[in-house]
């Protein structure tokens, strides 16, 4: 099994000057430790106006510098927003490849489509359309990486002439895509596209097992279809996470912060409102938490049971992650950096797990891959034989565009528009 860690870059209320810049660098600190210890993925999501929750609105800036600080580390889009609205694909396309070169290949493409009002409201995306949006775009975006040149497209959502999208990805035909998950159909729409399930919902490890078991059965079916120019078959899970020698004090350091973001996402994608700017998430939380705790005391000893979460003993956690091995799941990835969590904690955790965890696991996952590959490969193989491809233009057939200058010479009335075969 393979490990990831996670960043919303979250930042409760009060911000006092220089938080957060401290925010930031604490986190490119937190990959390049995460690089050392051989964790394998750092994700990073994209949201915009949601406030306290999440402070990451240009991933691709610091995806980029910790490609700078780090040499083995897969550096993940958790996601990119693709829908024309947030991202143009051609945009999107050239992100992408950027950064996979300045990553010596390291991308892992997430993509999804945001399911908060304050985002989709924002960039004026109809939440009725979003979903045919998203398919549309990614679709698209993978043609633009893969193909030279790319053939143009007319579509429901946007279109663009034939242009050559450069630079061109070191991994190719395109870095590996994802999609965010949040219930047991969009993995399935995962696996109907052929592309990796990025889950963002807790579930314990013997609800996974119909996750997985679901999203596999798929991939090895006919409704495998792949919406990209190749097949990433993978199905990660998240957890919380803070690990300590005593059990009370990983709790006492990590509890709070995994509850908060618990709240938070409920808050702003459920059952609350929000007013710009004005609006204490944080403070609504404790004042809940506070509230709760009264009127049901607990010894916070036995607040999280090591089967619950990642949030325990180094011995806690390895139980906690065998479960989620023994089910199929190929990556978990820790929601570390959370609530008021502290950066000294962080490092302390991942310090801990890098020396009393995860080399069991490693141990055991270069088999487990090579075992995994040799059964989907003709399942991969047929499923990629389904696939329509965008027919590549003929070089005949390639439209050539006069340049401005030529065009008001020549006494076009809308250079835009025109083009030569």
């Amino acid at each position: 099994m393979k490990f990831g860690i996670f960043y919303e870059h979250q930042l409760p209320r009060p911000w006092d000057n220089g938080v957060e810049q401290k925010l930031f660098q604490d986190a490119l600190d937190q990959v390049e430790l995460a690089d050392r210890i051989g964790i394998d993925y750092a994700w990073e999501v994209e949201h915009h106006f949601l406030e306290e929750y999440s402070h990451s609105s240009s991933p691709e800036i610091f995806l980029a510098a910790a490609s700078q600080r780090t040499k083995n580390i897969r550096l993940g889009h958790g996601i990119r927003q693709v829908i024309t609205n947030y991202n143009h694909p051609a945009r999107t396309a050239e992100c992408i490849a950027t950064l996979d070169l300045v990553s010596n290949g390291r991308v892992e493409f997430g993509t999804g489509e945001s399911s908060a009002i304050l985002e989709l409201g924002a960039f004026d995306i109809p939440v009725a359309s979003k979903r045919e949006q998203y398919l549309e775009a990614t679709e698209q975006i993978a043609n633009m990486l893969a193909m030279d040149p790319y053939p143009g497209f007319k579509g429901k959502y946007f279109e663009m002439p034939c242009r050559n999208i450069v630079p061109k990805p070191v991994q190719r035909p395109h870095p590996p895509l994802w999609v965010a998950c949040s219930n047991r159909e969009t993995i399935k729409m995962a696996a109907r596209l052929g592309i990796g399930a990025l889950t963002f919902a807790f579930v314990d490890p013997a609800e996974a097992r119909h996750w997985v078991d679901e999203y596999y059965n798929i991939i090895k079916s006919d409704e495998c279809v792949p919406i990209g120019h190749a097949v990433n078959a993978n199905i990660c899970m998240v957890t919380s996470f803070s690990l300590h020698q005593e059990r009370e004090e990983a709790i006492r350091r990590g509890l709070e912060g995994f509850e908060f973001f618990g709240f938070a996402l409920g808050s702003l994608y459920g059952f609350g409102e929000h007013k710009p700017g004005r609006t204490n998430l944080f403070e609504e939380f404790r004042a809940m938490r506070e509230k709760r705790l009264k009127d049901n005391p607990i010894d916070m000893t036995q607040a999280l049971r090591a089967e619950q979460g990642g949030i325990g003993t180094p011995a806690d956690m390895r139980v906690h992650l065998k479960k989620f091995e023994d089910v199929g799941v190929d990556q978990v990835t820790f929601i570390q950096q959370a609530g008021m969590n502290k950066h000294e904690h962080i490092c302390e955790s991942l310090e801990l797990f890098g020396a009393e965890v995860m080399p069991e696991f490693k141990a055991r996952e270069a088999a487990r891959e090579a075992k995994k590959a040799r059964e989907l490969a003709p399942y991969i193989e047929a499923a990629m034989a389904r696939k329509q491809y965008m027919r590549p233009l003929e070089d005949d057939e390639i439209p050539t565009f006069p340049a401005l200058g030529r065009s008001v010479v020549e006494g076009k009335a809308d250079p835009n528009k025109q083009a030569r075969n």
